[in-house]
């Protein structure tokens, strides 16, 4: 699956990065799929389609506990099965990214009475509840132990005790977090009998150790648990525990669980069988077990190689009565679904043609379809398809081609009804709800097109284009001229890139010419502003496009970019070749150095926020996934990393980092500035005390890094027509 690692960057939310459920993320379909849960007033209310008619579900009054007067505040919910019980998630805290520790409430709705599970831990510890399929038991992790007890919160038992801040039971060790985006670690069996769970061992991770200055007299250390590269990752094994008697059944599956990892796994529905994929250290290698819970034994049903990278799975689809099962692979070129028979033995292909399967958005057994985004045509776009499931159909585009840009559904368990989201460079998000079989919205009101006559269109708008480099390389890219633009005249020129696998920059979406970071209007001032995908940027433009920056970060995608801006330059008269900047956050700010010090007659002035300097430095998962292992050899490494080319700075440099960065870690910042000072390189700094990765904590913050990245800019490039 293609995606947009967005935890990897500050895109446009660069002021904070948004605080996401993990657990509860789209619409909660009821079962029958003819309806959905939301929180309205802080009640929970059932909405049924296509009228809208509202049934209060949960009430503010249950929601209150016995002795208290304020009911709690939902975060988020689930219900049991049957729809009888409602798991109430409250008072939530962050764990590194997203607000994944919290408090649990049982709500009763047969009952009429509500209460609290997990009561005697300690507050906001419980990570992931969930209520068993049988409705009857409730499990949930604290402190790195899983436990489990009856719904009306008695019996409480734990089912691990070796849980400590590195033997990790339940969920999951920083870097699985960030970078297979793991964080609920366990799974109910569907007979409720007994519980699937990752465990973590990281006790022999090292500890990289950020320094606190100010919030004491006497400094003091934050440990976290950080593989570089070259280190071994954690070990990892799945285990199957018993909810009586809390023996763990570990799984047997075969290789070395430290050179491995286990991205993914689920139970088979309605069966006592799992299933989960594992790869290889350098994730060229991927193979789907099926494995008894029973025995332990794990059986290879599935395997694929690529000479670059192979991405973790989403979650399997069974079909045929669990005869088959779905996978999403690029081994063909493409980005493609497939269904292969539990033996393994036979793959249908189900979507066909050259175009990237971006997401799946249901598979319908029912009907013979299943339903996913692509955009055959323009990487920029997405748009809604669907085919036969058997893979005997053609491609049919849903979506309506008259409204160009980026949509996106929410389809109903049951293919009745979808939410239908859609937005572009020039339209602001805009939502409707419609009737899927029809696909006509419930009411003209509030349609999409009737919406979008209401939308004043911008008189500035952002023009894409294609540019292709002397090395024979096409690009796609968004310009955003300055207002009242005057061809006769020159321009400063504005670059924002990132240019690693993790996103794309070039969509049409909302925000697309925007620069939040600027304090004020670019295009009133006069800039240009210009961004462009490079080969590796996660687009669907196939694989071969896609993967070969393998072993080729910040050389590849730097050249890409420079090679591009190089031939703008050129080609348009209007761009002043002596005001050309760029700038990036993250892999954004790598390639932003590497660009200023490997092209610097191009680039007369760069700002690099959070950038990783020497990529030796960066956690394990991430770097040898699209670098490779640095064994024997750490040339490709040094090759792409920033800081082997800071020698050759010739323009204005603002580099930006927090120091409690725990992603990208501020070592590269002293890394770089000593390559700077030993090359008598002059340049500007800004570090943020204790800030993180997105430099959003405490008072000011925001506004300062606005106002610091706009007045460098201005000074060094200035705005306005010449």
């Amino acid at each position: 699956m293609i995606k947009n690692l967005l935890f990897k960057l500050s895109i446009i939310c660069i002021a904070a990065f948004a605080v996401l459920d993990a657990q509860a993320q789209g619409i909660n379909w009821a079962k029958d799929g003819n309806s959905y849960y939301q929180i309205s007033s802080g009640e929970i209310v059932l909405v049924t389609l296509p009228k809208n008619d509202k049934k209060t579900v949960v009430s503010r009054r249950l929601l209150t506990p016995a002795g208290s007067s304020n009911a709690i505040a939902v975060r988020s919910f689930q219900f049991s099965a049957d729809g009888t019980k409602a798991l109430i998630y409250t008072n939530s805290k962050k764990v590194w990214r997203y607000d994944t520790r919290g408090d649990y409430w049982l709500a009763d709705l047969t009952a009429n009475k509500i209460t609290q599970i997990g009561k005697d831990k300690p507050a906001s510890s419980l990570m992931f509840a969930k209520i068993s399929p049988d409705g009857t038991k409730i499990a949930y992790v604290s402190k790195h132990n899983l436990y489990v007890e009856n719904t009306d919160g008695s019996g409480t038992k734990a089912l691990t005790t070796d849980g400590t801040d590195r033997m990790i039971n339940g969920t999951f060790d920083w870097v699985y977090e960030e970078e297979f985006d793991c964080r609920d670690g366990f799974r109910w069996s569907p007979d409720s009998k007994t519980i699937a769970y990752w465990q973590i061992d990281a006790t022999k991770i090292k500890n990289f150790l950020m320094i606190n200055n100010t919030d004491s007299i006497y400094p003091f250390t934050i440990p976290v648990e950080y593989p570089k590269v070259g280190e071994n990752p954690s070990a990892c094994k799945v285990g199957v525990v018993d909810i009586t008697t809390a023996k763990t059944n570990w799984l047997n599956v075969p290789g070395d669980n430290i050179q491995h990892y286990i991205p993914r796994m689920q139970w088979v529905p309605n069966s006592n069988e799992i299933i989960l994929q594992q790869l290889s250290r350098e994730q060229n290698e991927s193979k789907v077990f099926l494995c008894d819970a029973n025995s332990g034994v794990a059986k290879a049903i599935y395997t694929e190689s690529a000479k670059a990278w192979i991405d973790a799975q989403d979650e399997w689809k069974w079909l045929s009565d669990n005869k088959e099962f779905t996978i999403l692979s690029d081994k063909d070129g493409w980005n493609h679904l497939y269904r292969v028979s539990r033996d393994g033995k036979k793959q249908t292909l189900v979507t066909k043609g050259n175009y990237d399967v971006i997401d799946i958005k249901l598979i319908d057994e029912k009907t013979n379809y299943v339903y996913f985004t692509a955009s055959p045509t323009n990487a920029t776009q997405k748009y809604l398809f669907k085919t036969k499931l058997d893979g005997k159909g053609k491609l049919e585009q849903i979506t309506p081609s008259i409204l160009p840009g980026t949509h996106n559904y929410d389809i109903s368990p049951s293919a009745a009804f979808a939410r239908h989201t859609y937005n572009s460079s020039v339209v602001r998000p805009i939502t409707e709800w419609m009737n899927f079989t029809t696909g006509n919205p419930f009411t003209m009101d509030g349609s999409i097109t009737t919406q979008l006559s209401k939308q004043e269109p911008p008189k500035n708008k952002v023009e894409f284009f294609k540019v292709t480099t002397e090395d024979g390389v096409e690009l796609d890219g968004w310009m955003k001229k300055p207002d009242n633009f005057n061809p006769d005249k020159k321009y400063p020129v504005v670059f924002y890139v990132y240019g690693e696998p993790a996103s794309q920059t070039a969509a049409d979406t909302y925000g697309a010419g925007m620069n939040r970071l600027y304090a004020g209007d670019m295009a009133k001032d006069g800039y240009i502003y210009i961004s462009m995908d490079n080969r590796g940027a996660p687009v669907p433009k196939g694989a071969a496009w896609r993967k070969s920056i393998y072993k080729n970060i910040g050389v590849l995608n730097v050249h890409d970019q420079a090679m591009a801006a190089k031939k703008l330059l050129a080609t348009n008269s209007f761009m002043d070749k002596e005001r050309v900047a760029v700038w990036g956050w993250s892999g954004g700010g790598s390639s932003t150095l590497n660009l200023m010090f490997q092209y610097p007659e191009i680039y007369k002035t760069g700002i690099a926020i959070a950038a990783v300097g020497n990529q030796l430095t960066y956690d394990n998962v991430y770097q040898e996934r699209y670098m490779g292992t640095p064994f024997p050899s750490k040339e490709a490494y040094i090759k792409g990393s920033p800081i082997t080319y800071a020698k050759n700075l010739k323009g204005n440099l603002l580099y930006i980092h927090g120091t409690g960065d725990d992603n990208v870690h501020y070592q590269n910042a002293e890394m770089l500035i000593n390559e700077l000072i030993k090359n008598k390189k002059v340049f500007q700094l800004m570090s943020y005390p204790n800030r993180t990765h997105s430099i959003s904590e405490g008072e000011g913050t925001s506004e300062h890094l606005s106002l610091t990245f706009t007045k460098f800019l201005k000074d060094n490039c200035p705005p306005g027509a010449r």
